[in-house]
């Protein structure tokens, strides 16, 4: 599943691939912006993110989609 972070401040947003349930990811996000802890993800290649809770401006969970080459019927 993709998840895109908008940081304060920062001109670019973040995509991360983690194993999981959307509803997971919110909770975990809903947890770091309400205490202003890191939002700590675990990505599909085992690299670890951290972000601080307080500089998240955004988060949008959704489903990775397939990158398409060619000709689709």
């Amino acid at each position: 599943m993709e998840v895109k972070i908008g940081i304060q401040q920062a001109p670019r947003e973040m995509a991360v691939d983690v194993d999981g349930t959307p509803e997971s990811v919110q909770q975990l996000v809903s947890d770091a912006v309400s205490t202003g802890n890191l939002l700590v993800l675990t990505d599909t290649k085992g690299r670890t993110i951290a972000v601080p809770g307080a500089k998240i401006a955004y988060v949008e969970i959704g489903t990775a989609q397939v990158g398409t080459v060619g000709f689709r019927s």
